[in-house]
């Protein structure tokens, strides 16, 4: 593919920047190591290197280190990052869903508690808001590809051993059968007539099974407390004369918003 022309050259060009990089960093962490001493994944790494010298089926090295960093960045940062930017598109477009949201804190938290993942516990519709940005703006345009690691048969169908399987997660997020609204905004998918926070079997942002995103419960701690404290401070609308927002995904290695501006109002001077 590298030979020839297209819009994948720019992801290529990308790439080899992303893991020049990496690289960069590894010769820095080299120059400075102390093994006795290691103080980050780059570190213990090396120092697994370091202790498979002369194993011949070993595989550290400095190139599948250098991926793995890209991957990291890749899967526990630009996707969180895309999820939050898609909730803040869905507050300004729901207005009276975000002035909820904040109602909810004020209640439970007052003016002086500080916000904590134990909290979203007591924060049900802000648990359920944000459940359902995930779920209605997932952010990966199918799930992973995985290899099946023997012969297998389901639902009537035969898949051989290390055949790449890949699920797509939309139809299992967005299924009419499951969700009352599949297609809008609606934290009510994830409320009893209580109004009290369900888990549902349905909601396969992270996948599934052993092979679950590995960085699931970070994610939802960063989500959650990122979200909360950017709900608690500003109020967020749209820059004068915008009426609307792009709520169309950006295809790519994720699905994220259009480049879009909102304003942000510090509570305090409401």
């Amino acid at each position: 593919m590298k030979y020839l022309p297209g819009l994948h050259q720019w992801t290529l060009a990308n790439m080899k920047m992303a893991l020049s990089f990496a690289k960069e960093e590894i010769q820095k962490h080299k120059e400075n190591q102390d093994l006795h001493d290691p103080q980050d994944f780059i570190d213990y790494y090396l120092l697994q290197m370091e202790k498979s010298k002369g194993d011949p089926n070993s595989t550290f090295s400095e190139d599948n280190l250098a991926q793995c960093i890209i991957e990291l960045f890749i899967a526990g940062t630009e996707t969180t990052s895309s999820s939050l930017q898609w909730a803040l598109l869905l507050m300004v477009a729901h207005p009276d869903i975000q002035e909820r949201v904040y109602k909810e804190m004020e209640d439970v938290l007052g003016s002086s508690h500080s916000v904590s993942y134990q909290d979203r516990k007591k924060m049900p519709y802000t648990n359920a808001v944000i459940h359902e940005a995930q779920r209605v703006k997932y952010i990966l345009p199918v799930g992973i590809p995985r290899r099946c690691a023997k012969e297998l048969h389901i639902l009537g169908y035969h898949i051989p051993k290390k055949t790449i399987v890949v699920t797509d997660l939309n139809s299992v997020l967005c299924d009419p059968k499951q969700w009352e609204t599949p297609n809008e905004f609606n934290p009510n998918h994830f409320l009893d007539k209580e109004g009290k926070f369900i888990t549902r079997e349905e909601f396969l942002p992270f996948g599934a099974g052993a092979r679950v995103c590995m960085g699931e419960q970070m994610a939802r701690m960063e989500l959650f407390l990122f979200f909360t404290h950017l709900m608690r401070t500003f109020r967020f609308q749209l820059p004068e004369g915008v009426k609307e927002l792009n709520q169309d995904p950006v295809v790519g290695l994720s699905m994220h918003p259009h480049p879009y501006k909102l304003c942000a109002i510090p509570r305090s001077s409401l």
